[in-house]
Parts: C-alpha cells; structure tokens; sequence
C-alpha cells in the first residue's frame, strides 16, 4: 500500500454567495457596531480543477471536490453540507500524485462515488480581491470577497447538442460573504447584518450553491419528490441517513457506529415488513445484507458500549473498591477491541459488497410501489407487529431462558417502532421504544456479566485482586432484575397505545 498522507484538516464554513453585475459597486461597512475597521487584502489568482463522477453524484448530494492553486490555501478541498449557509470543508495537500485524488478524501465520499471513477469535470479561475473585517479587540470577523471567474466545463452534459465538442468558456462576477469563526447565534446575526448591506448595494442572493453548479448548469440539486407510500417515505430517508452516518463513521466521530447500525436496522425492518410493496422475495439478498452489515458493525458498538459502561461504573465506586489493574482489562481491552472493529467495519465499507448493497437500496428507493394487477395492496399497519410483541410477551413466561425471551420482546419492540413511526402511529412508536430502551438495557447487562466472567477468570490466572469485577456483575444483575419488574408496566402502556390508535 502506498504511504499515507499528511492527515487532512476539517474545519466549518460559513459562507454566503451573491450574484453581482459587471457595474455594481463595492458596498461599505461603516456604521456596524460590530466592525472595527476594514482591511484590504492582496488581489490573490485561483486556479481550482473540480471532480465529479460521469453522474455528478458529488454534486446531486451538495459535495464539491477540487484540486486548488494560488491563494493561501492550496491544496486539495472536499466540502460537504452541514446545514444552511455552512459546510464542513476538509483539506488535503497537494502532492506528486498530481490529479490523483487523495485518498483519504474519496474515502469519505466513497459511500456515494462507490467505485465509479473520479474525474475532472471543470476549471475554474478567479481573481480574487478581498476585505477582512475586524473587531474592536483586533479579531477577525468575517472576509468579503469580490471574485471575477472565469470556468470551462471539461464537456457538455451528456445528450445535449455539442456535448462532445471542446469546453465553452464562461465568465461571471460574484460576491462571497464568509465568517472567519462562528462561535453562535450572534455570529449569524453579523452575517445577516452583512448580507444586508451587499444586497443594498445591488447584489442578489445566489442562483447557485457554489461556482461548479453555475458552470455546469445546475440550479440547486434537485430534492426527490417524497413518495405517496409512507413506508417507501420513511425507507427513502432512512437510506439518506445511512450515507451521513457512513461519512461520520468513517471520521470515528463518537456513536456513529451505533447509529450507522440504528439506520441499517432501521431499513431491513421496514423492508422485511413491506417486501411485497418492494417487490422482494422472502429470503432477499438485499435484507440479508443488511443484517450482514449490522453484524459488523455490530463488534464496535458493543466494545464502545462496554467500556462506557465500565469507565461509568468505575467512577461511581469509591477508590478503595477498584482493586487491581481492573481499568486496564475492562476499560482499555475494550477501547481496542472497539478500533479492531471499526477497522473491520471500515474494510467491508471499501467493498463492492457494500456497493452493491447502497446500489441496490438506491433503486428501490426510486422505484413506485408494486402492485399487483386487479388488486389493491393493504396498507401497512401496526397490527402484526404488535400481535409479535404480544405472542414474544406471552412465550417469555413460560420459558425458563429469560434473558433469550426478553431479547425477543425488545426486537419484536424495535420492529412496532419502526413501522408506527414509518405508518404515523407516533404515540405507538414511542411506547414500543420505551420497551426497546428497557430491554436494551437489559441485554446489555446480559452481555456485560458474560464479559465479566470472562475477565474476571483472566485476572484470577493472573495473580490480580478480583474483588471489584464481583461487585460491577452483582451491579449488572440488579439492574437487569430491575427492567425486567418494569416490564409488564410498559406493556400495558403499549396496549393502551395500540387501542387508541386503532380508534
């Protein structure tokens, strides 16, 4: 494998377009309370080539990728959405590689170019003349820029006439407004006040997100209209979902393992529980592959769980009752069994399996619900979820594994969530999460006394004091004993939830 890159830099942009004709002048500052003084910056040559896929999936999503010279900070940039006015933007040196891409860069996109190729597909130049705006205390508030481009689009959309004739050029001014810091809702307020005193001055809000779009011809990308079905509705975001927390994963950023799973989770339930309206068979691969991709990432959480867990607890007890190096084997031994499975986890999203997998999900999405000729389609209802929950509730009582039976009552609980969120059967939703949030409680002390045996026989081989793993298991035991007595409470309320929307 090739030696890695200097790590990339993150940071959040706060930014705002106007579009400005050739005679529009330059608008003043003065009279801002917060603006100190204005100062000139030197006139500054960019020089960007953009990359997209042949399908401009970069660009559908909001995500901009280029290769910049000139100014001062050159490099490679990937900016992606992070709410109105701001995106998150990363970046990358520029290396001998030359218009290779960095691939710690395509590796946080990879969920959306998966392996189709990334090429140049515009270049952009600007001049760039620039004012910096600070506070009385000499910070630096914000930087207005009047930009002069000039853009080739590296061929015509693909069926247009002359699509595969050379690159038009394209020239255009534009104003750019961007925070230097934003520390919060008064920082936004300055933004406004700015903003303000450009669109006085003649300017218009932009037509477009960023300069590529207004090379290629786009307006802002296109939104999909939300499917008439609520299932297909809630499927289509969930799937959404699934693309963020797959970039936030692949950040580490804290408790996206567990919520990429929530999301995958969430989508097999509710195709499980519509295959017909999808068009999928009993036994389909793509449900099976989610499962497959919840089981992996799976090995993470459970390791991140557990060392919050045991960092929890440990701190609860007085210092006299942690004896021994019981930090380093709960608390440590799952920090690296948790970066052994995002490591795995990492490795089967680089997959064509995993490709597929977001392929086939994206065209399911985008497909009408099936129907079958002559025949209406019941709608989907909480019904036989809930008759699940019931018929879990019921076996559980007479079997002697409680623990297995009260692993049931919560998945089949999870199931009622998904569907009477998807179908609006929202007090529904909450009770059945009220259950699921109990029993996953309970299946994690399950899970955590099995560790605790584990370790506590490697620390008793070990010549260590095993005192305090008996305390956190008798800890875990009570508070098992605990959900389980809270149990028939939260079934009731359930059933009393079902009656009510059923009427």
């Amino acid at each position: 494998m090739p030696a890695k890159a200097p790590k990339a830099a993150r940071h959040l942009e706060v930014e705002r377009k106007f579009d400005v004709v050739e005679s529009t002048v330059s608008p003043s500052f003065e009279g801002i309370a917060a603006v100190a003084r204005v100062e000139k910056s030197p006139t500054q040559s960019l020089d960007a080539v953009y990359f997209d896929t042949a399908t401009q999936d970069l660009s559908r999503n909001r995500i901009t990728l280029r290769r910049r010279t000139g100014g001062t900070d050159a490099g490679w940039h990937l900016k992606l959405p992070a709410g109105p006015d701001a995106r998150t933007e990363i970046h990358a040196p520029i290396t001998a590689a030359g218009d290779d891409v960095p691939a710690e860069l395509l590796d946080v996109v990879l969920a959306i170019v998966r392996d189709r190729p990334v090429e140049p597909v515009a270049r952009i130049t600007t001049e760039r003349q620039s004012q910096v705006l600070y506070s009385i205390d000499g910070a630096a508030l914000a930087e207005f820029s009047n930009d002069r481009v000039t853009a080739w689009r590296a061929h015509g959309p693909a069926g247009e006439e002359g699509a595969d004739e050379g690159p038009a050029e394209q020239q255009w001014r534009e104003w750019e407004l961007e925070l230097v810091a934003t520390n919060g809702s008064a920082d936004y307020e300055l933004l406004n006040r700015l903003s303000n005193r450009l669109l006085d001055a003649g300017a218009a809000p932009a037509g477009h997100g960023s300069k590529l779009a207004h090379v290629m011809g786009t307006k802002a990308p296109a939104t999909r209209a939300p499917a008439a079905d609520p299932v297909h509705r809630a499927v289509a975001q969930q799937v959404e979902e699934l693309l963020v927390w797959d970039r936030a994963v692949r950040a580490d950023v804290f408790d996206a393992v567990h919520q990429m799973r929530v999301i995958s989770r969430k989508i097999r339930s509710l195709l499980k529980d519509s295959q017909d309206s999808f068009g999928l068979a009993d036994g389909a691969w793509v449900i099976d592959e989610l499962r497959e991709l919840a089981a992996v990432l799976g090995v993470a959480r459970d390791a991140e769980v557990l060392g919050e867990r045991y960092q929890r607890e440990l701190d609860r007890l007085a210092p006299e009752l942690v004896r021994g190096p019981v930090r380093e084997r709960l608390v440590d031994g799952a920090q690296r069994r948790y970066q052994a499975g995002l490591r795995r986890s990492l490795i089967a999203m680089r997959s064509k399996r995993y490709f597929r997998l977001l392929d086939a999900l994206d065209s399911l999405v985008a497909e009408e619900p099936v129907t079958v000729a002559g025949q209406d389609r019941a709608p989907l209802t909480i019904d036989a979820a809930y008759r699940r929950v019931r018929k879990a509730a019921r076996a559980a009582a007479a079997e002697n594994d409680a623990d297995d039976a009260l692993h049931r009552i919560r998945k089949r609980a999870k199931s009622l969530r998904y569907t009477a969120a998807a179908t609006g059967a929202n007090e529904v939703s909450q009770q059945a999460k009220a259950i699921q949030t109990l029993l996953g409680d309970h299946q994690d002390s399950v899970v955590s006394r099995e560790h605790l045996i584990h370790q506590v026989e490697a620390a008793h081989a070990a010549g260590e004091d095993t005192f305090t793993y008996g305390l956190l298991y008798q800890q875990e035991a009570d508070l098992a004993e605990q959900c389980h007595a809270q149990l028939d409470a939260a079934l009731r309320k359930l059933d009393k939830s079902v009656r009510r929307a059923r009427h």
